[in-house]
């Protein structure tokens, strides 16, 4: 998760247990857009077999249902489900078994899927070392439910107060959300910055195809986010869900954390 940084250095950030392996979240966002209810991402879901678990042990209380539960509302609800991009654990909740275990069925049944035609194809015939992170049982019900479409080509504006940033460090045209609302910006950081410890320019995920461009894409972000006074929302940190950020004279770094109904009261 930390790319070349140390683990003597990482470490102190986020813990390993005795197994090397460290807590992370899969934190999506539901954004309400008068009538549209549009999640952002839908974690790894549950539908994948003893042997993949076994890699990536899922614990803690919460899951994605029960949270859209205590706000109110329930998978029937969701009209549109955003996808920043199409590895496993961002979209695999998109996608479950039926009852009786014998198909695959939609999550979110009423609502449209959204990914970019570039990422799809790159998703559908990966590199070999991404291969492990797109499966076709995330992908292809999708499609074949018809509830697929793309969003439009260079497409910057979603809707007017939800902008895309498109990234290819991480990923092929992974896509960056910035809300806009009441006067507040808040950037959904996806795979581009996964916490608040990966603010600094140079830790950077050993997951990233293209690392360098990794580096640029944050500086860019970052500078649009210190120029907005915006704040960064974190899918991956297991503790802070949104930082604001402070110009220090050794580059951008976190400041204070929020929780998201601190940024936006309304």
């Amino acid at each position: 998760m930390f790319g070349i940084v140390p683990k003597s250095i990482w470490n102190k950030l986020n813990p390993s247990d005795e197994n090397n392996m460290c807590t992370w979240a899969m934190r999506c966002l539901l954004v309400q857009i008068n009538q549209r209810l549009i999640l952002i991402d839908n974690g790894i879901g549950n539908k994948q077999d003893e042997r993949f678990f076994k890699f990536y042990y899922l614990h803690g209380n919460e899951t994605l249902i029960s949270s859209l539960r205590k706000h109110g509302f329930e998978p029937d609800d969701i009209t549109d489900v955003f996808l920043t991009h199409l590895h496993f654990d961002h979209c695999g909740g998109g996608v479950e078994w039926n009852n009786d275990r014998t198909a695959f069925q939609l999550t979110f049944p009423n609502a449209t899927y959204w990914t970019n035609e570039a990422h799809w194809n790159y998703a559908l015939s990966p590199n070999q070392r991404e291969k492990p992170s797109f499966l076709k049982e995330n992908l292809l019900p999708m499609y074949d439910s018809g509830h697929l479409q793309f969003v439009e080509e260079g497409l910057t504006r979603f809707l007017p107060e939800f902008e895309i940033i498109y990234t290819d460090g991480h990923t092929g045209k992974q896509m960056i959300p910035v809300l806009r609302h009441g006067g507040r910006t808040l950037v959904y950081c996806a795979d581009l910055i996964p916490s608040k410890h990966h603010v600094p320019i140079h830790y950077v995920m050993g997951y990233d195809v293209r690392p360098l461009l990794t580096l640029e894409e944050k500086k860019s972000v970052l500078n649009m986010a210190i120029a907005e006074n915006a704040y960064l929302f974190f899918e991956h940190d297991p503790i802070h869900e949104c930082v604001g950020l402070i110009q220090t004279e050794k580059g951008i770094q976190s400041g204070e954390s929020f929780h998201l109904s601190e940024v936006f009261k309304s």
